[in-house]
């Protein structure tokens, strides 16, 4: 049975032709699962006669477990949802990276494999998917998109007898309520099992706290006789740079197993083993999980710099001179090319709204990882 934690599989969706290349169900994530290429359907663009049981397609090609694939089925706003949340989660963790040696691009095999870690990197899409489509929920529920929520109805700020709640608020209440019920509960008898749960709570903790108030004044002459004010989750990249700063500081937890993996001890490497000693007494499996707002890990990551399993290395990756290059190119140098681009230039507005700007060229130089 899948263990509900949607936003693994939504990371390595292809960003211009919106295909997914899926690996199969694992117990260590839940994701969109299916073995065959999954295409986005264009809800918008259907017949209308076809529109109301055009989400029904997409809820089925998305490989869910019976309770999620009902919840998919029963209001035709969720399945528009979970594609914008994967839209959303994926754009935003390649952002995050884009400097970094792993550039969350999960492709083929090298998703499959990366999944199936403990890596500060898991750790991150547990948290920036979990968030995703909390976001996109509650921001649906309040642009009328979906048939069993509306704008937020519950404000409870300290002074809200003076304000007159009004506007049309993010959801969070319901949005929280729907992916914790969309999610389920899994169980959490093993130290990977509870990372996880870990990892995606910080994302909904993240989003929670990201929620500012808006307000408006009415009143004769500019007075703020009456003041309207509704609740909004901020901007999506705010979200991600928190994660990102949590995935900076994220704190390893270990276990007398590796649990990443399902193997078992893990000796050092290059040393011969000694008789095995009794075990000590090991700690309650809560105690090893610290009580921390970062991310947990529970292996170190690769470096990411050589072509393997889990990544293409960063061989011809474009980096950025005096920035990133001597990270990025692990010490092997950059190649340089010189080329020519033309851009606006010289803009000068010409009446109440028109542009006008020449054309300039100049040259530029392209830095790219040796091999």
């Amino acid at each position: 049975m899948l263990d509900g934690h949607l936003l693994l599989g939504w990371l390595s969706f292809t960003l211009v032709v919106l295909v997914f290349y899926l690996p199969p169900p694992s117990a260590a994530y839940f994701g969109l699962t299916g073995n065959e290429p999954l295409s986005i359907l264009p809800l918008n663009s259907l017949p209308e006669e076809n529109v109301g049981r055009a989400h029904y397609k997409l809820c089925d090609r998305l490989k869910l477990e019976k309770k999620q694939r009902r919840m998919c089925r029963r209001d035709p706003g969720v399945a528009e949802t979970l594609r914008e949340a994967i839209t959303m989660s994926a754009q935003e963790c390649q952002y995050q990276f884009r400097f970094e040696r792993w550039n969350c691009t999960l492709e083929g095999r090298h998703r499959a494999n990366m999944l199936k870690r403990g890596f500060k990197e898991t750790a991150f899409l547990y948290a920036i998917s979990s968030a995703g489509l909390t976001h996109a929920m509650a921001k649906a529920c309040s642009a009328g998109r979906m048939d069993r929520c509306t704008c937020d109805e519950a404000p409870d700020l300290e002074n809200r007898k003076a304000w007159q709640w009004g506007g049309c608020g993010d959801n969070l209440k319901y949005a929280n309520k729907f992916v914790k019920d969309f999610l389920g509960k899994r169980s959490n008898k093993d130290l990977r099992a509870h990372v996880d749960m870990h990892n995606t709570n910080v994302g909904l903790k993240v989003i929670k706290a990201g929620v500012d108030t808006t307000c408006k004044c009415h009143g004769v002459s500019g007075s703020c006789t009456i003041r309207t004010c509704w609740r909004q989750l901020k901007p999506f990249h705010e979200v991600g740079k928190q994660l990102k700063q949590r995935y900076e500081t994220s704190v390893k937890v270990g276990s007398s197993t590796n649990e990443a993996t399902g193997e078992g001890d893990i000796s050092p490497s290059g040393r011969s083993q000694q008789p095995p000693l009794p075990p000590p007494a090991l700690p309650q499996l809560n105690e090893q999980i610290p009580r921390t707002v970062n991310l947990l890990h529970i292996e170190d990551s690769p470096s990411f710099c050589r072509p393997s399993k889990y990544s293409s290395g960063t061989t011809a990756r474009k980096c950025y001179k005096d920035k990133n290059c001597d990270a990025i190119c692990c010490g092997r140098g950059h190649n340089t090319q010189s080329r020519e681009v033309t851009r606006p230039c010289q803009c000068q507005v010409r009446w109440c709204c028109y542009v006008e700007c020449k054309q300039c060229t100049q040259r530029e130089e392209v830095y790219t990882c040796k091999g």
